[in-house]
């Protein structure tokens, strides 16, 4: 049966209106002629993460159409980097995903480090993986909580995330002198190097962070209610996850076996053992607990990366002069796992202090945009949910 929204007086037939309300034809098992409702859920809307808007249209409670919008946070942020300098850009990256700073210098300086031919002494690589994991536990933490907190489960699972959150925003601020906008990685190294100190606090937090996930996940892994709203729910097939260029937990939780950190190996990386955990779903649990077993192998890593840490050494490269940094003529794409996905930086130079074209390759924004054909023909209620297993933090979406 063909259902339909009556269209604005006056409109063109054939033509959708710009503002208002819109036909829509949708096949629909409904015979009590009940019209479509089009509702925006934001961009004030608690649910959406940040400064986000969903127009949905709804046959019932069961999900249509829906159309992503954002935007609202556009900082201009690819065209102020093109004029400024390489390294006055690096702040600015904090500011992508406010939640995984590190990474977002990591993956901005590997691309110079590629455009200018420069190495990071073997102590900085160390500082960089340890640091970026550490990020990853940070991300993954809060994104179990938030996610059970869409789901209805209002302070304890989310308090215990911020509660492991904040351990390890102290060491952030211990080396950087800021918790969340780091500004820490330099084209060749760190700015600053690890102390004994700040050594023993990590191996103090990475011990400890197994039985933390021991205890989230008698809390909340084999929940009957958690189970019954997430299984079975925004179901993404590997198919379509490949042909939408999705990365990160959201591609391996429909199964594809494919980690950036195996795969070009930057940084260190092929020097660890750990695994990339794989789901068979693709469904909202599926991305919860692909995130979980990410947390495991990141404690993995971050063990063997401090039993392995080098006594002496360089933290960052002696001959890389940072004042007037001008890398020679020519182009790079640099990228890495971030914990959302592939974050990459394109850049071309033409030899000057200012890049030419400075571009971001966003995990956020691009895993957002199947949120449409995961959500069809679920309940409004699990749209959002749904949302909330992507992953995104708008900052970095809208850049």
């Amino acid at each position: 049966m063909i259902q339909s929204i009556t269209d604005i007086p006056g409109s063109v037939a054939g033509e959708q209106p710009l503002y208002g309300p819109r036909s829509y034809q949708v096949t629909s098992g409904n015979d009590l002629g009940a019209e479509l409702l089009e509702v925006s859920m934001g961009p004030h809307h608690p649910s959406t993460h940040g400064v986000f808007r969903m127009d949905v249209v709804l046959d019932g409670e069961v999900v249509v159409k829906l159309k992503p919008v954002f935007g609202y946070l556009h900082r201009n942020h690819e065209k102020l980097a093109e004029n400024l300098s390489y390294l006055g850009s690096m702040p600015y990256t904090d500011r992508l995903d406010y939640f995984c700073s590190m990474t977002n210098n990591w993956a901005y300086a590997h691309a110079v480090e590629k455009l200018a031919d420069i190495k990071a002494p073997e102590r900085a690589e160390f500082i960089r993986v340890i640091l970026a994991e550490l990020t990853r536990l940070v991300n993954h933490t809060c994104l179990a909580g938030f996610l059970v907190n869409d789901l209805g489960a209002l302070g304890t699972p989310l308090l215990y995330a911020f509660r492991e959150r904040e351990k390890i925003l102290d060491i952030f601020e211990a080396v950087s002198g800021g918790r969340m906008m780091c500004n820490y990685m330099r084209f060749g190294g760190v700015r600053v190097d690890f102390t004994p100190d700040i050594l023993r606090r990590i191996r103090q937090i990475v011990d400890n962070y197994p039985r933390f996930l021991d205890e989230f996940e008698k809390l909340l892994s084999a929940n009957e209610i958690l189970m019954t709203r997430m299984q079975g729910v925004g179901v993404l097939t590997g198919e379509l996850a490949v042909n939408a260029s999705i990365t990160g937990p959201m591609l391996r939780a429909s199964g594809v076996d494919y980690d950036i950190r195996k795969v070009d190996k930057y940084g260190i990386y092929e020097r660890f053992d750990f695994r990339v955990p794989l789901g068979d779903h693709g469904d909202v649990y599926d991305r919860y607990m692909i995130r979980i077993l990410e947390m495991r192998e990141s404690v993995k890593i971050l063990q063997q990366a401090i039993h392995q840490f080098p006594e002496k050494g360089d933290f960052i490269n002696p001959g890389v002069k940072l004042r007037n940094f001008r890398p020679k003529a020519g182009e790079a794409y640099g990228r890495i796992e971030s914990p959302k996905g592939e974050l990459g930086f394109y850049l071309i130079s033409t030899g000057g202090v200012m890049p030419y074209r400075y571009r971001v390759r966003p995990p956020s924004f691009i895993n957002l945009t199947i949120l449409e054909d995961m959500c069809l023909g679920q309940k409004v209620a699990d749209a959002v949910i749904i949302l909330g297993s992507v992953d995104i933090v708008l900052g970095e979406v809208d850049r």
